[in-house]
């Protein structure tokens, strides 16, 4: 009942709006904004089901309970000991508010029955799953739902809960500031996250990761696409820990402490720290992956697709190859592995030679991006296959990517061609490095339906 000021919980409601709003505060001060925008969903219906369950638009009242949102104010006039509503046969009555409650400005809220149909002599919730709705007095007071026997205090309800919400957000804004309170999740922009592998060859492929990480900071600094946190995850053997900052020079300083050391001739604990960064950062989130092993931890795989579905974060791993190692010990993992976990969130496995990872990783720049949109996503393994899309004026800064070995593609769109070994073509550039084929398309040859035939 607290949780939905059902039963005439009152005290109990207002401790939960008040303990959480003090949570959400406490955790942005920590840079928790993942805690603090799960606590405020959890509030802000506490706070909005007031004035739907309780009698507060019956009685009158137009704008907020501010009393709700203060500990040091009594909850007063409350209907303690006394009958609430009138019976309602039809259990669609207008208003069941008892004459003397009105008129005496008593608060009282629905009592809820999922289990029983026992209740005190009040007003019930209504709605066929409250058994307490048989109970005279029979009927429900909850607005919820906009019925024509209740339009006018529903409609009452929904303007009340709207104004009481922004009086809280106001609150949390100002104790906040205006940063940290677009930083709990008010923002459009996404959140980018390493996960680096930090065994001892991997020191050519940090020094890539580390430059791509402060292009991206440099570049995108001030504009609408400056991610709203940065999170990395070293592993070795062991893994982690997960740091995480919306500092961007911060984190530029814990990139430049990353350095390989360790290792031999295992493979590592990717997935394990793959694991580490999808439970810790918030939904939605870029996640990049760089190694140049396979997956000593392969049985967390089904984990790790269920994580990325739960949270529709986008993993892209870029594996290189690791010329001083051998990885033949375990037969059980593959590249194939990242392939599959890559497909499955809406990223991108590419395989590269060391020297080459620096232009392999334009791929993180182009999907850094607040205004990132997929349109067509697709496997095979077919020797031949043709994949139509299509484009329209709205998109900007099309990119296309094909991944895979000894392959060959044409491009079509309405009217013109290009085929893989035109550089520079009539529908766009294309970069090859690695497994990975990177198109940019012209910006006036996008509109329309569009093929890609590929063999391989």
């Amino acid at each position: 009942p607290p949780h939905h000021f059902n039963s005439e919980a009152f005290l109990e409601g207002r401790g939960l709006i008040t303990e959480g709003v003090a949570a959400i505060k406490a955790n942005i001060r920590k840079e928790n904004f993942k805690a603090a925008r799960k606590t405020l969903g959890r509030v802000l219906h506490t706070i909005q089901d007031f004035y739907s369950h309780s009698n507060w638009v019956e009685l009158g009242y137009t704008k907020p309970y501010v009393n709700l949102l203060r500990p040091d104010l009594p909850l007063e006039n409350l209907a303690v000991n006394t009958s609430t509503c009138s019976d309602c046969a039809n259990r669609k009555c207008p208003n069941q508010i008892l004459p003397n409650i009105l008129y005496e400005k008593k608060l009282t809220s629905g009592y809820m029955g999922i289990f029983s149909s026992q209740k005190p002599k009040k007003c019930s919730h209504g709605g066929e799953s409250d058994l307490t709705s048989t109970t005279v007095p029979r009927g429900g007071i909850s607005k919820d739902e906009r019925r024509s026997d209740n339009k006018e205090f529903h409609d009452a309800a929904v303007n009340a809960a709207v104004a009481a919400s922004l009086q809280l957000l106001e609150d949390i804004r100002l104790a906040s500031g205006n940063h940290n309170f677009l930083m709990m999740g008010i923002a459009r922009s996404s959140v980018v996250c390493f996960v680096i592998d930090t065994t001892g060859s991997m020191s050519d492929d940090i020094e890539a990761a580390r430059t791509v990480m402060y292009k991206i900071i440099d570049s995108k600094k001030g504009t609408q696409d400056e991610p709203s946190e940065y999170i990395l995850v070293p592993f070795n053997d062991p893994f982690g820990p997960m740091i995480r900052t919306t500092d961007a020079e911060k984190m530029k300083g814990e990139i430049s402490k990353l350095k390989a050391a360790g290792g031999g001739d295992t493979p590592e604990m990717c997935l394990s720290g793959l694991q580490l960064a999808l439970t810790g950062a918030p939904s939605s989130s870029n996640i990049y992956v760089f190694t140049d092993a396979i997956a000593k931890d392969i049985e967390l795989k089904d984990t790790i697709i269920a994580l990325m579905r739960s949270t529709k974060s986008t993993v892209s791993f870029f594996m290189t190859d690791a010329s001083s190692r051998r990885r033949r010990s375990l037969t059980s993992s593959s590249f194939s592995d990242y392939k599959d976990l890559a497909l499955a969130s809406g990223g991108q496995a590419i395989q590269v030679s060391k020297p080459q990872l620096p232009q392999a990783t334009d791929i993180i720049l182009d999907t850094s991006t607040s205004a990132l949109v997929t349109v067509l996503q697709q496997a095979t393994v077919a020797e031949q296959e043709t994949f139509p899309f299509v484009l329209d004026e709205s998109l900007k800064n099309i990119t296309i990517y094909i991944t895979g070995t000894s392959l060959t593609f044409t491009l079509t769109n309405p009217a013109v061609s290009q085929t893989d070994t035109e550089a520079k073509g009539k529908l766009g550039t294309i970069h090859t490095v690695g497994n990975l084929r990177r198109i940019r398309l012209y910006a006036d040859k996008q509109s329309g339906t569009w093929q890609i035939n590929i063999k391989s």
